[in-house]
């Protein structure tokens, strides 16, 4: 019997599809470790990923041929193990598009209008002017890693007129972005914008993307927002262009270091909103997750190609 693992809770509805996807398979299911474990060297497919599960699903007899994250990002896994054992992976990119695209707009709104000030001084009952307030209205974004997250970044940028800049590996235009960039521009849309976005995957090649020289090609008016992965910015020359007022302040969601460390120098700097890595969050994450395993499943279960986030192991995205 051909044998699926999913780590992760379902409503009976969600269950019952599954059961009608792939009819004949022993479907073991639930956050409980004690339910999955024994059955991991027999799984074909596993929806979620532990140090459990590698510890046995890529020993040389384990039956391993799928894997689904429930996230999108995937430098946590071992690419290389899953190349050299020919296993498939799929994440659930696109799920994160509505909520971390309305993080980056209440970031930006935030500390435009200045309200995370406004909300410092409303703790300690303060009546008192945050100071200059500026407008997002007609200002140039700069989305570095253009995806689905860029994407409806890049739609919503429009309902404020504002101009936007793209960057992404392929160069290859997309319908909201006025202009698109390959890597070899960045420090042109850095020059140009007024909020740089960055929503890239943590890649070889994106580590560190954000150096000293990176920061200074950004305007001093400039806000500098991560909801990508904190890797691919040097925190050291982040905190150094934010000390030095080479940036204006910075919208973070993501850190090299997590959790933060409570004595990080970051969390004393009025100019920068911190939020602990819930920028994806969403209360339909895990219906929109399923949406895809289950279209992946059909395509499998039919020995098609899977058609949702297959995931490229050598370019690690």
């Amino acid at each position: 019997m051909r044998t699926m693992i999913i780590m992760h809770g379902l409503s009976s509805e969600q269950r019952e599809r599954l059961d009608s996807i792939a009819p004949g398979w022993r479907i073991i299911q639930g956050k409980e470790k004690e339910l999955w474990q024994p059955h991991l060297r027999d799984a074909e497919i596993v929806a979620g990923w532990n140090d459990t599960a590698a510890q046995e699903c890529l020993l040389p007899e384990a039956k391993l041929r799928w894997v689904q994250c429930w996230g999108a990002g995937v430098d946590w896994l071992p690419l290389q193990a899953f190349a050299d054992k020919g296993v498939l992976l799929t994440s659930v990119s696109g799920v994160h598009a509505y909520p971390i695209s309305e993080t980056i707009f209440a970031m930006m709104l935030s500390l435009t209008r200045k309200l995370h000030v406004s909300i410092r001084k409303q703790i300690n009952k303060q009546w008192s002017n945050p100071g200059s307030l500026g407008e997002i209205h007609g200002k140039t974004m700069g989305i570095i890693g253009v995806g689905a997250i860029g994407e409806e970044t890049a739609r919503l940028a429009k309902a404020f007129h504002m101009r936007v800049l793209g960057v992404r590996r392929s160069g290859e235009p997309s319908p909201f972005v006025d202009r698109m960039y390959d890597l070899q521009g960045l420090h042109e849309v850095l020059a140009e914008s007024d909020y740089v976005i960055v929503t890239l995957p943590l890649t070889t090649e994106t580590r560190h993307l954000f150096r000293k020289a990176e920061f200074e090609a950004m305007k001093p008016s400039a806000y500098f927002i991560n909801m990508g992965r904190g890797g691919t910015a040097d925190t050291e020359a982040l905190l150094h262009a934010l000390n030095s007022g080479r940036i204006a302040g910075a919208g973070l969601d993501v850190f090299e270091q997590e959790p933060l460390p409570a004595d990080h120098p970051l969390w004393e700097l009025e100019q920068v909103i911190i939020t602990p890595h819930n920028a994806g969050l969403t209360t339909v994450y895990n219906e929109r997750a399923f949406e895809i395993f289950a279209r992946n499943l059909q395509n499998y279960i039919e020995e098609r190609e899977l058609s949702a986030n297959l995931v490229d192991l050598a370019k690690q995205y």
